[in-house]
Formats: C-alpha cells, structure tokens, sequence
C-alpha cells in the first residue's frame, strides 16, 4: 500500500511532467506545435521539454519514499536523541522514573495527523482528471481551436493586435501582407477611412456567422499561445451564397468605406478551402 502510494505521487509529479515533455516534442518534430504556441515561442517549450525529460530520467536514481523516510529517520533521530539527553539528565539529578520523557514512537504517534477523507478524495479525483487530461493529449490527434469557441470569446470589443510597425504601414498604404487581424484593427481604429477605398485584399479565413448582404470573415489571433487566442473578424459583402459557419474561405476583393465611414470588404470571390496546416495568425 505504502509504496502505490509513493508510485502514485510519483506518476502525479515527473510521470505526468514526462508526458507533457514527449507531447511537446512530438508537436515540435511534426510541424504543429505552431497549434498550440506562438512559433516565436516554440524553441523556449522545447528547450524546457528536453529539460524535464532529463529531470525525470535523473528522478530514478532516487529510490520510492526516500525522500520522506530520509525525514522520518532525522526527525525520530532527533526525538530518540532528546529522549536519551532528558533521561540521562533526569537519571544524573535523581529523577523519578514517572517524570521520564515519553518513547519516542508514543511521541510520533501523538503527532501524527488524522486522515482527511475528503483531502483524500479530492486528491485521488485530481490526479485521476489531470491523468486523463494527459493520457488523452498523447491519444487523440492535434487540433485547432474551433469556431464556436472563437465566437465565445468575441467580446464585441474593437480587436487592438496590430502593433505600431502596422499602424505605419496601414498609413502609408502598404497593406499587401495584411491578415485579417492587421485589417480588424484597421477598420477598429482607422481614422480616415476613405484612404483605405480601393485597396485590394486576399485573405483567408473561416466564416463565422452572418452580416447584412453577406458573412463575417474570422481569424484566431495568438500573442504566446493558445489560451490567449482572440478572434479577429471582418465584414464581408458578397453577391455569392453565404458559405456554412465554420467553412474555410479564401476571399479576393477590394476594401470599400461606406458613407458612414465604416469599412468592409466587397468580395470578388469567396473560394472555399480545407482548414490550413496554420491556422492561426501571430
């Protein structure tokens, strides 16, 4: 029992530790680490990957319980020893045996904590859900993040990814690398719409609900990795059929300002594609 004990801690700290390592790895031989971590960031999780395998295989030199029966054996070292210096002294001053220091193992006994049942169950059920959660990442194939959840985390806030070199380029009217999260912050924060009439644009992306006279145009942003992806979407005219939601497009067209100063993009055409190897934007 003792030792399924310690084998249980064991999985629970460099087992499951390890797994994640061999899921990074793998992620990273096969080009889609990028699915899950800014590819920016991707040598850093590697590097710390390599570091935790390494940790583990050292974790072995280490017999199960060593550590804690390495305290154990201190702490009744100590008490045996204190217990030995009072009786001496008690036995040098003619002290009654009553008025001896209990054993040591009554002394360790008395101390023992009371087993937490409920601190038990919420233990086992822990690590019997992070287990889970790790054994099926090494099971189930990599996969993007869907777009019903990128519509959970539309706020309905002006999206803000672009950085100051953006902004100067969408000034100056380069806009030929744009994504759809350059163009999102564009149309957010653009205070002179009309110099943006006319560009042309093709983008790609996936259609994440309707709009008058045609779709909403969305891509996920990610700064570092995935838990911080935010939705960026665009309005997208067009005189086609609204694609499915969730469909993968790539559209050309021209950007356009209506009389309202609000911007948009008039699709020429809206092609639909498979889900990209990337599908995120950085």
């Amino acid at each position: 029992m003792r030792d399924a004990r310690w084998i249980g801690s064991r999985w629970l700290g460099v087992g499951l530790a390890a797994c994640l390592a061999v899921i990074t790895l793998v992620l990273a031989l096969t080009d889609r680490i990028a699915l899950y971590i800014n590819p920016e960031s991707a040598w850093f999780a590697v590097v710390m990957a390599v570091v935790v395998l390494v940790g583990t295989v050292l974790s072995f030199v280490v017999p199960l319980g060593a550590e804690a029966d390495h305290g154990h054996d201190h702490g009744a070292d100590a008490a045996a020893h204190g217990a030995g210096d009072g009786a001496g002294d008690a036995h040098d001053h003619g002290a009654a045996p009553h008025l001896r220091p209990p054993a040591p193992e009554a002394i360790l006994h008395r101390r023992r904590p009371a087993p937490v049942r409920i601190g038990r169950i919420a233990t086992v059920s822990g690590g019997v859900l992070a287990s889970g959660i790790v054994l099926g990442m090494l099971v189930l194939p990599p996969a993007s993040l869907s777009a019903e959840l990128a519509a959970s985390r539309d706020v309905g806030a002006p999206p803000l990814f672009a950085g100051d070199d953006t902004v100067t380029l969408a000034a100056t009217g380069d806009t030929t690398s744009f994504g759809v999260g350059d163009w999102a912050s564009v149309f957010a924060t653009a205070t002179n719409p009309d110099a943006f009439d006319g560009d042309a644009v093709t983008l790609t992306g996936f259609v994440s609900g309707d709009a008058d006279g045609g779709f909403d145009l969305s891509r996920l942003v990610i700064t570092h990795c995935v838990i911080d992806a935010q939705p960026a979407s665009l309005t997208v005219t067009s005189a086609q059929s609204v694609p499915a939601t969730g469909q993968w497009v790539e559209i050309t067209g021209t950007v356009r300002s209506s009389s309202t100063g609000e911007l948009a993009i008039v699709a020429a055409e809206v092609t639909p594609i498979d889900e990209p190897q990337d599908p995120y934007e950085y």
